[in-house]
């Protein structure tokens, strides 16, 4: 099987897709997108990525044999599970339960801690309205992962691409200023879900990149 190409920087939505390669055993290749430089922007990129985002990968072995490009992580969750028959149920009840919680936090968890994470560490005039906006919706957010997951070990019955999108905004929970203690059922998910040898591997990828640049990022505060 020939290596899928991802394209990466490691930031929660990238670490969504190695969580997913490593946990299928997939072969992949890592194509950096240096953010700090803006080379999501860059036209080959774009050819691959519309939107100037990543992660977006090319599978040289698409489902007609020739190779596919896709971009949008919870679209690439969604191939990969389709792909390898893994994390991604096929019966329709049981999707629709996975696709709900995915689709939640495409919606929702990541965007809405993004913009927490912005506001509270990168923006150099801070806007009280902003921080305490997005820290209490995700707030809130938590609360409803920690209802969730009172009376089950992962968001959609057996663990799936719904966890993987949803782990790595939580993994940030101290840039969004909050206590993941607050929270006792999403902490143990949260400590269940990176016990697993794959998110490890997952999770390490790029990991000095990304506290470098946060580094620079507060420091130009």
């Amino acid at each position: 099987m020939a290596p899928i190409d991802l394209y990466f920087w490691p930031t929660p939505n990238g670490w969504k897709i190695t969580l997913m390669l490593e946990e299928c055993d997939l072969p992949y290749e890592i194509s950096y997108v240096d953010l700090s430089k803006n080379e999501q922007f860059e036209p080959d990129f774009l050819k691959i990525s519309p939107n100037g985002r990543m992660p977006a990968i090319v599978d040289p072995d698409g489902p007609d044999g020739k190779p596919i490009s896709i971009f949008e992580s919870g679209a690439i969750l969604q191939y990969l599970g389709n792909k390898t028959g893994k994390f991604y149920p096929a019966e329709q009840r049981a999707r629709s339960e996975v696709e709900q919680w995915l689709f939640w936090q495409m919606g929702g968890l990541g965007p809405m801690a993004g913009q927490a994470a912005h506001f509270r560490n990168y923006k150099a005039d801070k806007i009280e309205y902003a921080v305490d906006r997005y820290t209490n919706e995700v707030i809130r957010l938590y609360g409803v992962m920690d209802g969730r997951l009172a009376d089950r070990d992962f968001l959609a019955g057996d663990f799936s691409i719904a966890d993987m999108a949803c782990w790595p905004w939580i993994r940030g929970y101290k840039a969004y200023g909050i206590e993941l203690r607050d929270f006792a059922n999403l902490r143990a998910w949260f400590k269940r879900v990176g016990a697993r040898p794959a998110v490890e591997r997952a999770a390490n990828i790029g990991k000095d990149e990304f506290r470098e640049r946060q580094k620079r990022a507060q420091g130009s505060i």
